[in-house]
């Protein structure tokens, strides 16, 4: 399988980042906003077959602290061949040296990230733009008092 990577596009077609995540079961991420989030980030992955984008993932980074894996996906198709996984090893490579690296991931996907040395943190916490929805989908557990993090992030 001839796969084309490229870790220095900063032109992401963000109606095909829309796709692949819609695709890759990882929820309705508006093409707008990806296009902003990948722009954004330090360091990024994009994977295409035969021109079609496959897989895609990126990290925000401080330079030296602290970096942050977010969006890995691969479509459906190629689940499973290792896309996955040298997409977060092309992150981890481009993140070196950071002294810490922190993944936000789909539950269920704990024993995936295991392999490449995550582990769970113990006091890592969120606040999320609909945290009822989060805690549905086990993000989260229900918010433990009646702050309101919507209020907090509109």
């Amino acid at each position: 399988m001839k796969l084309d990577w490229n870790d220095h596009d900063t032109d992401v077609a963000r109606q095909e980042l829309s796709d692949l995540y819609r695709d890759a079961g990882m929820g309705d991420k508006p093409a707008r906003h990806l296009e902003g989030v990948f722009g954004a980030s330090r360091y990024r992955v994009l994977v295409r077959r035969d021109g079609r984008l496959v897989g895609a993932g990126r990290a925000v980074s401080d330079g030296a602290d602290v970096a942050y894996l977010a969006d890995i996906a691969v479509h459906p198709d190629l689940q499973g061949q290792g896309v996955g996984g040298d997409i977060v090893e092309r992150l981890l490579e481009a993140a070196s040296g950071h002294a810490k690296v922190l993944l936000y991931a789909n539950p269920g996907t704990e024993a995936f990230y295991g392999r490449y040395g995550f582990a769970p943190m113990r006091t890592a916490m969120a606040l999320f733009e609909d945290p009822a929805s989060a805690a549905a989908r086990g993000f989260i557990d229900s918010p433990q008092d009646g702050t309101s993090a919507e209020r907090r992030l509109r």
